[in-house]
């Protein structure tokens, strides 16, 4: 069996580029807030060559500018939390057999450190690549990128969404490929198509099929890849999910403690996504009996390992859900809050 995590979210609730965007002053955070806003609105029009999660390549402009690193990226990185469960989850995980994957759309500095904090080797890590030193513009260019920008970033300060919208589009596609500054030649991000495409390759290469893979993710960077675990007869997890990757999971998990991913991944080894769904089902009939009397979980819906782990622990039972059985507005609204409870800020992002 083989699990593939997106990273932000399931596994760390920082989004790295946000924080390390935060370093270029005080304006950095709403930058980003803006580009990333901007990425949704590109990825729900269809446009083309673009993949959500191309916001780590549109963000590069004010990063060379304001002098930032790839030293600053990994020291940002250091100060990341796991989300809560997470080792326990990744040592059973381990002990079960299971291949461990990260399809991130992360720079590899951020997805590496995660990576190394969780055991998992940079060769089972598919991430954004990022090295300043090919991104670095000659004094002229520099000079008219430099120009630019501060334009863009004071359109920012004083537009609307829909003045800002098509400022942003004449500084990314037309005004900086013109100085031969196209950040999205210049760096290849892992999002959208491409985190889909690195599970097929991974599948291939493992000889493997789709029956035999769990993908979790929770924004819209992943609703590629989790629709096409979906329809070819895999798992697709949505955990703590927004309105952009709910629609195309089978199961939804909204919880604090990730740890509870076990048991679907338990139930998927023991009779694939239909055993998942009889036990997805229980627990949403039962959740309330099981909140008041955790020793009423059948035995066939909870491992007794993670039966002692959440007994030893002051841990709330998670949400579970079946996608196509239960209302989307629902499903969505319980996980955007406990979205915003466990990664903050970093949860209004796409």
């Amino acid at each position: 069996m083989i699990i593939f995590f997106d990273l932000e979210g399931p596994l760390s609730p920082q989004d790295n580029a946000y924080e390390v965007m935060k370093l270029i002053g005080e304006r950095g955070a709403s930058i980003f807030e803006a580009i990333s806003r901007y990425d949704d609105i590109l990825t729900l029009e269809g446009r083309e060559g673009y993949e959500p999660g191309d916001t780590l390549a549109l963000i590069a402009p004010f990063l060379v500018l304001h002098g930032i690193t790839e030293s600053d990226i990994r020291r940002v990185s250091e100060d990341a939390t796991l989300v809560a469960g997470v080792r326990y989850l990744m040592e059973c995980l381990r002990a079960r057999g299971w291949e461990i994957y990260i399809i991130s759309t992360s720079y590899e500095q951020h997805a590496y450190n995660i990576g190394r904090k969780l055991g998992v080797e940079p060769a089972n890590i598919v991430c954004t690549e990022l090295n300043f030193g090919h991104l670095m513009p000659d004094a002229a260019v520099k000079a008219k990128l430099n120009e630019a920008t501060k334009r863009v970033e004071e359109a920012m300060r004083s537009s609307e969404e829909d003045e800002l919208f098509p400022i942003l589009d004449d500084f990314f596609f037309h005004e900086l490929p013109a100085i031969g500054f196209n950040p999205l030649e210049k760096i290849r991000v892992i999002g959208g198509e491409k985190k889909a495409e690195a599970i097929r390759a991974i599948l291939r290469d493992k000889g493997l099929g789709f029956s035999d893979a769990i993908a979790v993710g929770d924004s819209i960077t992943d609703y590629k890849m989790l629709k096409l675990v979906k329809e070819h007869g895999g798992l697709a997890v949505v955990f703590n999910g927004n309105e952009y990757s709910v629609p195309y999971a089978s199961v939804g998990l909204a919880s604090a403690d990730i740890s509870f991913l076990l048991i679907l991944c338990d139930s998927f080894a023991q009779g694939g996504t239909a055993r998942v769904k009889e036990v997805v089902d229980v627990w949403s009939a039962r959740r309330g009996d099981f909140e008041n009397n955790p020793q009423n979980i059948p035995d066939d819906c909870i491992s007794a390992e993670l039966r002692d782990y959440i007994n030893n622990r002051a841990i709330t039972l998670p949400y579970f859900h079946n996608i196509e059985d239960t209302k989307l507005e629902e499903i969505i609204e319980l996980h955007r809050r406990m979205r915003m409870h466990v990664r903050a800020h970093a949860g209004k992002l796409g």
